[in-house]
């Protein structure tokens, strides 16, 4: 890329801001972009997963991201997105210098924590994968088809503890005031990292767009103010590098909320380290601190909803159905322990994780957007069980009692992959979860030597390769 190309108004703010190392970054943008991925923790824990992921190590000449001990990069042709792995889950692809915000957010299992823009999922997934199964995560995204794309790779990548919403910051911080132990704002922003990536995005940048965006982040901003525990932590990002969008925003940010302390910032510039560049800054609420500031809070929590920690109870519809899937995985699954919240949303069956009700009730969901409400774990069928896929990408092969594993190089994964029934043996009989090298990849119903595909037709692809995202 020329640096003709880019806006003059841009260069002249970065000549600025690096001074004598301006020539060098500009220069990065002759380099090709980076790519990289990262390994799922909740897949790659398990001796099958640790396997496949040294095989996917070995086949695309992967090399590790410094920042992040579960990412790597790779290098063209290699296209780990159109591999079955994919599908099963194993892996997010994801820009290398992203990977250093939840990193840097450190969230722990057992957990509330919200993912407060968070399509289309790197950060939510990657968030997921640390808190290893435990607590609960709510990723939002307001725009309702990526909402739809962010429960999608949450499904794929076999989460169990989230909770997708679709919402503005500001009805959320009603919904829920002063919940969370850690939040991860991925703010919208003007992608002046995403330059080399998406030569698009030069045309759409502007200083009036950059002002336009720092507006926005404030606004967002204070909404999440509003709903960090005291003592909680917040992560601050974008993929941009002007100094209002970062620094001067999060400047701003303490000086208007004085209980909020900035613990570190960690700067990724593509001259200096492989890949595209991040901004991501960590503060903490106070925990306690004089009565002015508690005074603080709570005038500007007034727009905070009852938290009442009891919530309108189970009515007898979802009970029946929950005690319907409960008998059927019993027999199914005797390595699934399904416990939870059970919601039911027509046919659709759901499980939010028990960590929903230590600070939050079912009531708080009214009214809320909710693209998927915890784990999917069955559809009722004219008062039958058929499992869901999510419940599929979300168990390993030995807690159901029947399996059918696939070699991730053989034509039979091909085969599934675009919906095609496969021959069993006969003796094979009822569901069972598919599996491709010990990872699952969906439902199959064995019978008369036939595996019925019940992989969602949404997901079946048209040709022998999964399309990279």
């Amino acid at each position: 890329m020329n640096e003709e190309r880019l806006p003059a108004a841009y260069t002249a703010d970065i000549r600025e801001m690096l001074g004598d190392s301006a020539d060098a970054f500009l220069e990065s943008y002759h380099a090709r972009r980076t790519q990289g991925l990262r390994f799922n923790g909740l897949k790659s824990i398990s001796a099958s997963g640790r396997a496949a992921a040294q095989q996917a190590v070995s086949q695309f000449s992967l090399s590790p991201v410094p920042w992040c001990p579960a990412g790597y990069y790779y290098e063209e042709p290699a296209r780990p997105g159109r591999h079955p792995y994919h599908t099963a889950g194993l892996y997010y692809i994801q820009e290398p210098s992203a990977m250093s915000a939840a990193e840097l957010l450190g969230p722990l299992p057992g957990e509330i924590v919200l993912d407060l823009a968070a399509a289309p999922g790197g950060k939510t997934t990657h968030i997921a994968a640390l808190m290893q199964g435990q607590g609960l995560l709510i990723s939002n995204e307001i725009h309702p088809e990526r909402a739809k794309i962010l429960a999608e790779n949450v499904e794929r990548l076999g989460i169990g503890n989230a909770l997708v919403t679709s919402a503005t910051p500001g009805d959320l911080s009603k919904r829920f005031p002063e919940v969370f132990d850690r939040i991860m704002l991925d703010a919208p922003c003007s992608g002046e990292g995403m330059f080399r990536k998406d030569p698009d995005a030069i045309s759409e940048w502007s200083p009036k767009h950059v002002e336009m965006c720092a507006a926005r982040q404030w606004d967002i901003l204070q909404d999440a103010y509003l709903m960090l525990k005291p003592g909680g932590t917040m992560a601050y990002s974008t993929c941009t590098f002007n100094c209002k969008e970062n620094e001067q925003t999060i400047e701003r940010f303490i000086q208007e909320f004085p209980d909020m302390e900035l613990i570190v910032t960690k700067r990724l510039w593509p001259h200096l380290e492989k890949g595209e560049g991040h901004f991501v800054a960590l503060l903490r609420k106070a925990d306690s601190g004089s009565e002015d500031d508690a005074a603080l809070r709570n005038s500007r929590s007034k727009r905070g909803g009852d938290r009442g920690k009891s919530g309108p109870k189970v009515n007898a519809s979802v009970r029946d159905a929950f005690q319907q899937f409960v008998s059927w995985s019993a027999a199914e699954l005797p390595g699934f322990t399904g416990q939870g919240v059970p919601l039911l949303f027509g046919e659709s069956l759901y499980l939010l994780p028990e960590a929903f009700n230590e600070r939050l009730h079912t009531g708080m969901l009214d009214g809320l957007k909710v693209p998927r409400a915890g784990l999917h774990i069955a559809h009722l069928k004219k008062n039958r069980i058929e499992p869901a896929h999510a419940l599929a990408m979300a168990l390993q092969p030995d807690q159901a009692v029947r399996s059918y594993d696939l070699p991730s190089g053989g034509t039979e994964i091909q085969a599934w992959l675009r919906g095609e029934s496969l021959p069993v043996p006969p003796s094979l009989h009822g569901w069972t979860l598919v599996s491709v090298d010990g990872l699952s990849v969906g439902w199959g119903k064995a019978s008369s030597g036939q595996l019925k595909n019940h992989l969602p037709k949404g997901l079946r692809i048209q040709k022998a390769h999964i399309d990279e995202v």
